[in-house]
């Protein structure tokens, strides 16, 4: 079987496929449209030559992703996917809808490494890498499903994105190409648990979207506990980056804290939290933490978030509170594909 993923190709380098293997590059065009339509058959390819089709085929695969599982919010009309992907692997995606239009977080791995001890994701350990082609995949399939236009994308699922980063920018670029999906990178979130090497490559590529960074932590002690991701790159080598991300680019970076009830989230953390983005262009996402099966935190209070919020805002650091969509499906990644696995697992016991 052909492992070459024409999908995650750009039109140019397609093109230059086709002229090495004596076919206009013209052609390229054409390919890409019946991708960017959803075609998965070379053969419905009806304005190629029959053998072009044959030597397509014989070649290379089209990566889609099918439906295993949805979930649609009766509070908000937010949908879950757990997508399977050709090799029987699994992730989830999850679509929403916001005054300004459709929104889609994707994941772009299976699994993840990084082992954060309030995500449900990296339970499971790490598995493989997202291509291109099986990201907008899940944007493709979930706008045929739902009927809707996706207008913004978060790449804030299953994984880390600069953990698969030459995927990750090659999905970027194909984003923001004409045709297809386009979604100008303006409209994209990349959120990093702070990969540093990861920030100065993307640093380089001038690409206009918001870095998030998921911080959850004024300071790394605690960070360490929960991210073991600190030990690696701590909170000041983090922050270096961002401040040298920040200068480069002109973007604003915004840092997600998740809050934590009785371990992250009073006024004293707060105020250490303030001191340090004192000065960065930036903005403080706070979140109310999902509870976890397996898992101890508990979010905290409504009370605590909002003096939380006080506290920041007096310090003049601009933040909000993200507003929880999909409470009733388990909105947030990594635990539907949990369920579907412990499933499979109960089958596989049975006599």
């Amino acid at each position: 079987m052909s492992s070459l993923d024409i999908r995650s190709m750009t039109q140019e380098t397609l093109g230059e496929w086709l002229k090495e293997n004596g076919q206009p590059a013209f052609r390229a065009k054409q390919i890409r449209e019946w991708l960017d339509a959803g075609v998965t058959d070379f053969l419905q390819m009806t304005n190629l030559p029959k053998d072009l089709r044959a030597t397509l085929a014989a070649e290379f695969t089209i990566p889609g992703v099918t439906i295993l599982r949805k979930l649609t919010s009766a509070i908000d009309g937010t949908v879950k996917y757990l997508f399977r992907l050709d090799d029987g692997e699994t992730v989830e995606s999850v679509l929403m809808q916001y005054k300004h239009g459709w929104s889609q977080c994707l994941s772009t791995q299976v699994g993840c490494k990084m082992g954060c001890t309030f995500c449900a994701t990296g339970i499971g350990g790490f598995i493989r890498n997202l291509s291109a082609a099986e990201m907008m995949a899940q944007i493709e399939t979930a706008q045929k499903d739902a009927g809707v236009r996706v207008s913004s994308v978060v790449l804030m699922g299953m994984g880390e994105p600069l953990d698969n980063y030459d995927n990750v920018v090659q999905f970027l670029r194909m984003l923001g190409q004409e045709g297809g999906v386009h979604i100008g990178m303006r409209h994209i979130s990349l959120s990093t648990c702070g990969v540093v090497p990861g920030i100065y490559r993307l640093m380089k590529e001038q690409i206009p979207l918001t870095l998030s960074i998921s911080l959850h932590a004024p300071n790394d002690e605690i960070r360490s506990r929960t991210m073991p991701v600190n030990r690696r790159w701590p909170i000041d080598e983090l922050l270096t980056a961002c401040r040298e991300y920040i200068e480069a680019t002109g973007r604003r970076i915004s840092f997600e804290y998740a809050m934590i009830n009785g371990f992250n989230d009073s006024d004293a953390h707060a105020e250490e939290l303030a001191d340090r983005l004192q000065g960065v262009l930036c903005h403080v996402n706070l979140i109310p933490v999902n509870a976890v099966a397996g898992k101890a935190q508990q979010r905290s209070s409504r009370l605590r978030i909002q003096n939380f919020m006080k506290v920041l805002e007096k310090r003049g650091i601009n933040v909000t509170v993200r507003r929880t969509l999909g409470a009733d499906i388990n909105a947030s990644c990594g635990q539907l594909r949990r369920q579907a696995d412990q499933q499979d697992e109960g089958k596989e016991a049975l006599p």
